[in-house]
């Protein structure tokens, strides 16, 4: 399984968060639809923080602030969020919206559906959390510092590189908020501010204390790790890929101000939230059908089945059950509304599933003096005890056809090879 491991020892912001994942191997080109729809540029420039080279990234808006380097000595916070400890931006970032205007910009981006949902998800999170704080209600909060492009830029930036990355998993160690006080538009308070522990709250992952007496974590940088990642008291089992650092605006004298990325192969079952959707047909084409997984998977299926049932009056018919994430349940039911013309669509939220690590090994066939190459997945448990083998049935087919052999020959030839060569 493919997982985004990031270590949270120093907190996280929104910045952060966008440098680690281009260390990480994220392409900033999909960046580039942000920055046009916001009229912002993305500086990424190289930095050192405490002997670590990390990525720093900063969100620019006019010509004369596009000339100036990331890493000119300007005193500095942490984070993105004008959270009282610093703003790396230039003035003029953009107006305070409510949350209704922050999803309708996002929504008027043009962003791939994926990370349209992430994004909204994210800043629903924000706007929850702010509605609680000051005892309001969702539609009625308005966004400051959080609001602003600025914000905007790393939020919606983070999620499409994590889109890029497009890992299987993403976790989080315990997430250091720092410590002493942080500036508010009514007063300052406490480390970690209000919003931070609403956000906690709904979250996953845990926070910890320290290391320092600044804010660490920042309301936009617990928000994104709010809609996306799981937490994780240790870094797990991987089988590291890559990795990499983003840097924080700030530098402590014993503290590297970095979030570290680790991308790998995880040997671990990961436990995954997700809405299962299901409806009954009687009266829908086979190429409709037939279909379903391709354009169910474009609005945020996972997996689709589809199963022979009797419905009532013995009519035959087809239960067409879709799993996906629960915040892309609302657009997969109206996608299969509309594909199938059904009047129903259940769903049972809030379940999960427990997924496998899963990798693709190559083994060779030898038939009639001729070798052949075939594709083998690999399933194996948290242990890394292998309890599965299945020949990929493309190759076997492949080699079938060449050869003139059954399919069912090509799949037990090639799993005895496996077993045979790594048993």
């Amino acid at each position: 399984m493919r997982t985004l491991a990031l270590d949270g020892r120093t907190g996280a912001s929104g910045d952060m968060l966008l440098g680690a994942l281009l260390a990480a191997g994220a392409d900033p080109a999909v960046l580039d639809p942000v920055e046009d729809a916001l009229g912002i540029r993305y500086s990424i420039t190289d930095t050192i923080r405490n002997g670590i080279g990390a990525t720093a990234v900063d969100v620019l808006f006019d010509p004369e602030a596009m000339d100036h380097d990331h890493d000119d000595e300007h005193e500095h916070g942490h984070g993105s969020d004008g959270d009282g400890s610093g703003d790396r931006h230039a003035e003029g970032a953009g107006p305070h919206r409510s949350y209704r205007e922050v999803v309708d910009l996002v929504e008027s981006m043009g962003l791939a559906p994926d990370v349209e949902s992430r994004a909204i998800e994210v800043f629903t999170i924000l706007g929850e959390a702010e509605a609680a704080v000051h005892d309001e209600s969702l539609e009625s909060i308005h966004f400051h510092e959080v609001g602003a492009d600025d914000a905007i830029a790393d939020v919606v930036g983070a999620v499409a590189l994590l889109s890029d990355l497009d890992p299987d998993r993403v976790v989080t160690t315990p997430l250091a908020v720092g410590g002493g006080e942080t500036s508010m538009s009514h007063g300052s308070y406490p480390i970690p501010g209000p919003a931070v522990v609403e956000i906690a709250e709904r979250a996953d992952w845990s926070i910890r204390g320290g290391p320092v007496e600044r804010e660490l974590l920042t309301p936009t940088g617990a928000a994104i790790l709010a809609g996306v990642a799981e937490g994780s008291e240790t870094l797990p089992a991987l089988r590291v890929d890559g990795s990499g650092y983003g840097a924080g605006d700030a530098e402590f004298p014993e503290h590297p101000n970095v979030l570290r990325a680790i991308v790998g192969e995880s040997e671990e079952l990961a436990r995954e939230e997700i809405s299962v959707l299901e409806t009954n047909v009687d009266d829908v084409p086979p190429e409709v059908l037939g279909g379903l997984q391709e354009t169910l998977a474009d609005v945020g299926a996972r997996d689709v089945s589809i199963l022979p049932v009797t419905m009532k009056k013995s009519r035959p018919g087809h239960l067409v059950k879709v799993i996906c994430r629960p915040e892309d349940a609302q657009r997969v039911a109206r996608r299969l509304a509309e594909e199938t013309g059904t009047l129903g669509v259940r769903a049972n939220p809030g379940a999960h599933r427990w997924v496998a690590s899963r990798r693709i090994e190559t083994v060779t066939v030898e038939i009639d003096r001729v070798e052949y190459e075939v594709d083998v997945k690999v399933a194996s448990d948290e242990s890394n005890e292998v309890y599965d083998v299945s020949a990929e049935y493309d190759d076997a087919a492949a080699v079938a056809g060449e050869t003139g052999r059954p399919i069912r020959e090509i799949v037990r030839l090639a799993e005895a090879v496996w077993h045979d060569e790594r048993m």
